[in-house]
């Protein structure tokens, strides 16, 4: 069986944005957590929670993003 590209939420203190997601995409994410709850048995209250994880996982395995973000000198402050 295929795995989940995400598991487990993060306990991170995070910080509020507000966008604007297609419908579609919106389906998805209620999609995939019910997924979630199909194969580990852990519920996910808000479906709109995987979007970080979901960004986290993509930007971490895009190796164009990772070589040209290594090429930025980092803002430490932010």
């Amino acid at each position: 069986m295929p795995r989940l590209k995400i598991g487990a939420l993060d306990d991170e203190k995070p910080v509020k944005v507000t966008i604007e997601l297609p419908a579609a995409v919106d389906r998805d994410l209620k999609a995939y957590a019910e997924v979630i709850k199909r194969e580990s048995g852990h519920s996910v209250a808000d479906p709109t929670k995987l979007i970080g994880p979901m960004l986290k996982r993509f930007m971490a395995t895009n190796r164009a993003f990772r070589r040209l973000r290594r090429q930025v000198p980092q803002n430490k402050a932010g």
